[in-house]
């Protein structure tokens, strides 16, 4: 059973929008998903609220933050979103229940930055060789320098870059009906799609 976590020490970079996006995938190939929530902010539990009935079901896997328990039987995927901040043994209990961890990142010197030092931690962690590891950019705009400045410090890092996601507002819409781009007719997203595709590969090897 997969375990993939989503995580960033930053706040507002996109971990909620990069999670709930990957558990909506998963609904669509009919999978068993659930999405957990240790976030202070609860969003995905929110998100889960307003998802309606006739979508593809995704479970909340409630969480106690301070005791990370196993995801129940009969669970295929899970998709884990992380709070600000995550770090030292937090980070390290995350870790062991993880197969892939997801970075989402930000065009942003700021965000760089902020980002740097925790994906040492990964990488130093004692469960990196166990755990893959990728980057990706959130609302970038190719055509700008600070994209340019993403992917320079991405090469940096030797961590792949699965993907770069647009600034739309088909994320924000979308996320306020508790539905995904996965949830749409693809004609309607086809851009989006588009660029989910090495991500999604990504999450199925």
């Amino acid at each position: 059973m997969p375990v993939v976590v989503v995580a960033n020490p930053k706040g507002g970079v996109g971990k909620s929008t990069l999670s709930t996006q990957i558990a909506g995938y998963f609904a669509a190939r009919n999978q068993r998903v659930m999405l957990g929530d240790v976030d202070r902010q609860q969003s995905c539990k929110l998100w889960l609220s307003l998802r309606p009935d006739t979508a593809r079901p995704i479970t909340s896997w409630e969480l106690d933050r301070d005791n990370l328990a196993k995801p129940p039987k009969g669970t295929t995927h899970v998709v884990l979103d992380t709070p600000a901040g995550l770090h030292g043994k937090r980070l390290k209990e995350v870790l062991k229940l993880a197969h892939k961890v997801l970075v989402p990142l930000q065009p942003s010197v700021f965000d760089i930055f902020a980002t740097k030092d925790f994906l040492d931690e990964l990488r130093e962690s004692s469960q990196a060789a166990k755990t893959q590891i990728g980057i990706v950019g959130m609302r970038v705009d190719e055509r700008t320098r600070a994209a340019e400045q993403l992917r320079q410090f991405v090469e940096s890092t030797g961590l792949p870059v699965l993907g770069t996601l647009r600034n739309t507002q088909n994320y924000v819409q979308l996320a306020a009906r508790g539905l995904t781009i996965f949830d749409l007719a693809p004609e309607r997203v086809a851009r989006d799609l588009a660029q989910w595709q090495p991500i999604c590969e990504w999450l199925d090897q």
